[in-house]
C-alpha cells in the first residue's frame, strides 16, 4: 500500500524538478544576450586601474563582514568563524543551484545546527536577519525617491558617491529605528505598503497585508532585542557598502550618472536577484542592471564594463570563497573526529 503513495511522490518531485530546469533553461536563453554582451566585455576590464578592482573587493568584503556582524548580534555569539563559514558556503550554494535562496538557506543553517546552534534559534535567526537587510533594501526608495523630486543636487555626483553612502547608511539606521522602536511609524509605513502593493495585486487584503507586515516588524524587534542599534547599524552596513562598490565600478570606468538613479537601479537589479528563475538572479541582473545604468547617465559601453566588475566582486568572487570555506569546515569538523552533515 506504501509503495503507490512513494511512487506518486517520487513522480511529482520529478516533474517539479523537471518544469523547474525547464523554466530556468528558457529563462537563460532569454537573458543570453545580455550575458554574452558581458562576456564580449570582459577584455575591456583592462583598461581598468589595479587599484579599482581593490576598491570594489574590499567594499563588498566590508558589506560581507557587516552581514557576518548582523550573525553574531542575532545567535548571541561572539564567533566569526563559523558565522562567516556558514553565510559563505549558503551564499555560494545560492548561485549556483536554480532557484537556490531556499537552498542557501538550507546549507547555512546546516552549518549553523552541526556547530552547536539549536535548530529553533537558527531557523529564527535567519529568518529575521534576512527580514532586516531586504527591509534595508526596499528602505532605499524611501530616501532616493523624495530627493529625486524635490530637486536635491549632489555636487559632484560619483564623486562624493562613496562618501554618501556611508550618510545614506545613517539614515537608514534612524529609519530602522524609527520603525523598530515606534508603533505608530511601524503602522503608518506598513498601510502605506501594503495600498501600494493592493494597487498592484487587488485581490489582497490591506489591513491583513498591513498587520502581517507589523508582526514581521515585530520578529526583528524580538530577535535583536536589546542590540538594536548594532543590528540596524550593520544591516544599513551590508546595503551601503555593496551599493559603495557599485558606485566604486562605475568610477573605474569614468561613468558621470545620477547618484540617485544609480541607488535605483541598484534596488532594482538586487530585487530582480530575488526572482528564483535563475540562480542569484544571473542574466536578469546584469540586463537589468546595465540598462538602469545607462538611464542614470552611463555611457553603455561604461555601464556594461561596470556592471561586469560590479558582478565580478558580488556575484562570482564569492562562489570560490564559499566553497574553499565550506571545505575549510569540513576538514576542521574531520580533524574534530566529527562529519558533516
Amino acid at each position: 500500500m506504501s509503495e503507490q503513495p512513494d511512487r506518486a511522490r517520487w513522480w511529482r518531485r520529478l516533474l517539479t524538478r523537471g518544469v523547474g530546469l525547464a523554466v530556468t533553461g528558457i529563462a537563460l536563453y532569454v537573458v543570453a544576450p545580455s550575458l554574452l554582451a558581458l562576456l564580449d566585455a570582459v577584455p575591456s576590464l583592462g583598461d581598468v586601474g589595479p587599484i579599482w578592482f581593490l576598491v570594489v573587493a574590499l567594499a563588498e568584503l566590508a558589506s560581507f563582514v557587516s552581514l557576518w556582524a548582523l550573525l553574531r548580534i542575532a545567535l548571541r555569539t561572539k564567533a566569526w568563524f563559523v558565522v562567516a563559514v556558514s553565510q559563505l558556503a549558503g551564499n555560494a550554494a545560492s548561485r549556483v543551484v536554480p532557484g537556490g535562496a531556499a537552498t542557501g538557506g538550507v546549507v547555512q543553517g546546516g552549518v549553523l545546527v552541526r556547530s552547536g546552534y539549536p535548530v529553533a534559534s537558527v531557523g529564527a535567526v535567519l529568518s529575521a536577519t534576512g527580514l532586516l537587510t531586504t527591509g534595508m533594501l526596499f528602505a532605499l526608495p524611501v530616501l532616493a525617491v523624495p530627493a529625486m523630486l524635490f530637486g536635491l543636487a549632489v555636487p559632484g555626483p560619483l564623486e562624493v558617491g562613496l562618501v554618501g553612502s556611508l550618510m545614506l547608511a545613517t539614515l537608514l539606521v534612524g529609519v530602522g529605528a524609527a520603525v523598530l522602536w515606534w508603533d505608530r511609524v511601524a503602522g503608518a509605513l506598513a498601510r502605506a505598503a501594503a495600498w501600494a502593493v493592493t494597487r498592484v495585486a487587488r485581490s489582497k487584503d490591506p489591513a491583513a497585508l498591513a498587520q502581517r507586515l507589523v508582526s514581521e516588524r515585530d520578529r526583528i524587534r524580538e530577535a535583536f532585542d536589546g542590540h538594536w542599534f548594532g543590528a540596524l547599524a550593520a544591516a544599513a552596513g551590508n546595503r551601503m557598502f555593496d551599493v559603495a562598490a557599485l558606485i566604486a565600478a562605475l568610477l573605474a570606468v569614468g561613468a558621470d550618472a545620477d547618484p540617485f538613479l544609480v541607488l535605483l537601479a541598484y534596488v532594482v537589479s538586487l530585487a530582480l536577484s530575488l526572482v528564483p528563475i535563475t540562480p542569484g538572479g544571473l542574466g536578469f541582473v546584469e540586463a537589468g542592471l546595465t540598462s538602469l545604468l545607462v538611464l542614470a547617465g552611463a555611457a553603455p559601453d561604461q555601464a556594461v564594463v561596470a556592471t561586469l566588475l560590479y558582478r565580478l566582486a558580488s556575484f562570482w568572487l564569492p562562489i570560490p570563497l564559499g566553497l574553499v570555506a565550506w571545505g575549510g569546515w569540513r576538514a576542521h569538523l574531520h580533524t574534530a573526529g566529527t562529519s558533516a552533515p
